[in-house]
């Protein structure tokens, strides 16, 4: 990983890590990244889906998206992903937190040119969401790939942030007759609702009855 100052954690840098294991621990695990651009001076923080294969981070979307036009002429971007563990109740307001791991992704974004990169990058989104829906599906024909666009960036200038573990007290606070800690927070998968126009006899498919994802 690419070292740098604007991806070194200032506030708590104890907290900061920037190996690859670490930080493609949190992309794997994450549905959902935010990618902050500037179009003529103006900030957006768009929220979208992901997917990574080896180094480099895959987003899609229409082609006729501003963010993904804008992002292929090749603007600084920024990615974001954040995992929330659990919420860390201390004795005092001041020392109230959160658990959680966090990414930022800096670079400059590509737009994907060619074919079977592009068929491998909207096979990774669906992978990435739902192991093994891939193989089942309609793949993409030439008008929905015409309509779609797909912009890959590298993982080379990035960083991760933690926080586990208890509530951090002021030592005259320890003995305050309040409860602290931490209350885990973790995601649930609820039970399959059928679509409304499924045909008849259509079983539900092992990769969603042992959905695999989970904190």
């Amino acid at each position: 990983m690419k070292g740098s100052e604007r991806i070194k954690v200032k506030r708590l840098p104890a907290r900061g890590a920037y190996d690859r294991d670490t930080i493609y621990a949190i992309l794997d695990e994450a549905f959902i990244c935010h990618v902050g651009f500037a179009v003529d001076g103006q900030p957006y923080v768009i929220p979208t889906g992901y997917a990574r294969i080896d180094d480099h981070l895959y987003i899609h979307g229409s082609s006729a998206s501003r963010m993904l036009r804008t992002l292929s002429e090749g603007v600084d971007v920024c990615v974001t992903v954040t995992l929330v563990d659990g919420l860390v109740l201390a004795r005092s307001a001041f020392h109230h937190s959160i658990n959680y791991r966090s990414v930022v992704v800096l670079g400059k974004a590509e737009l994907v040119a060619n074919r079977e990169e592009k068929e491998r990058a909207l096979e990774a989104f669906t992978e990435h969401i739902i192991p093994g829906r891939w193989p089942e599906i309609r793949w993409p024909n030439e008008l929905e790939l015409k309509a779609t666009s797909v912009l890959k960036l590298p993982i080379e200038e990035a960083s991760a942030k933690i926080r586990t573990g208890d509530p951090k007290d002021d030592d005259e606070d320890y003995a305050m007759n309040v409860w602290a800690g931490v209350l885990p927070i973790s995601e649930t998968i609820g039970r399959p609702i059928p679509d409304s126009r499924l045909g008849n006899g259509i079983a539900i498919p092992p990769h969603i009855t042992s959905y695999p994802r989970k904190k």
